[in-house]
């Protein structure tokens, strides 16, 4: 897929009608990263899914470094153009960690997703989460070898997410005034263990936005409850869906 000039890794699999399940990728996420999950929640919906890796990220063309601050906001206004070319016009956002945040950017900027389903989402900083964050850039050597697998330009995926979050003004970062916006109806879904974010973040969502929203909060799971408890994770994600369909 070629979105602004610039190739961006994508496959879409399942039914091109009705609802497409489009997955938005953690911080040092990607198309493979996400394993078999899209496809096996495609296969339980019945819906058609999309998964592609932002700029910089797995197999897609190259992103400028340093990253701004702002740079999910510039993902939420790209990913109108991405699902135009892929020509979904009915979406239903599954975004983890920084994916569930442009998610939100997305549907606070007006633009129409059918639902929005958000793993381990941040609408503000935490410090505990920036800690672990700091902690991250001391392990990447340790962490490199496996990034490797999934990014062409490891080193660049993991500066252009780590950089940005430990940037200073990143402490100001704050996404609450997209919320009242949101009127789609909302899955949340957070590990007990997260160690980058806490349960504040699912109550600000919770009390801020105007559509519905159910919760989940998982034992023995940490920032990824798609790879920690994928079955708890599916089925949550799989009634909720049956759930937009009878509503």
């Amino acid at each position: 897929m070629i979105v602004r000039g610039r190739f961006i890794e994508a496959q879409r699999s399942g039914p091109r009608e009705g609802p497409t399940l489009v997955f938005l990728h953690e911080g040092l996420g990607s198309l493979g990263l996400w394993r078999d999950f899209p496809q096996r929640l495609s296969q339980r919906t019945g819906l058609g899914c999309f998964v592609y890796s932002r700029a910089g990220y797995g197999q897609s063309d190259p992103e400028p470094l340093p990253r701004p601050v702002r740079y999910m906001h510039d993902e939420a206004e790209l990913l109108p153009e991405i699902l135009k070319e892929a020509e979904i016009q009915e979406p239903i956002l599954v975004g983890h960690s920084d994916g569930a945040s442009i998610a939100i950017l997305y549907a606070g900027n007006g633009n129409h997703a059918r639902a929005l389903i958000l793993e381990a989402p941040h609408v503000f900083t935490e410090e505990s989460g920036l800690q672990s964050i700091a902690k991250m850039r001391d392990q990447y050597p340790q962490l490199k070898p496996r990034l490797g697998k999934h990014h062409k330009d490891p080193d660049a995926a993991f500066q252009g997410w780590n950089g940005a979050w430990l940037n200073p003004e990143f402490r100001k970062w704050n996404l609450e005034s997209s919320l009242p916006s949101i009127d789609a109806p909302v899955l949340l879904i957070q590990g007990k263990d997260d160690e980058y974010g806490t349960v504040k973040q699912l109550e600000a969502i919770e009390r801020q936005v105007k559509g519905r929203t159910q919760t989940l909060l998982l034992d023995q799971c940490g920032h990824s409850p798609h790879r920690d408890q994928p079955e708890k994770t599916l089925q949550a994600m799989t009634d909720f869906i049956r759930g937009l369909a009878a509503g």
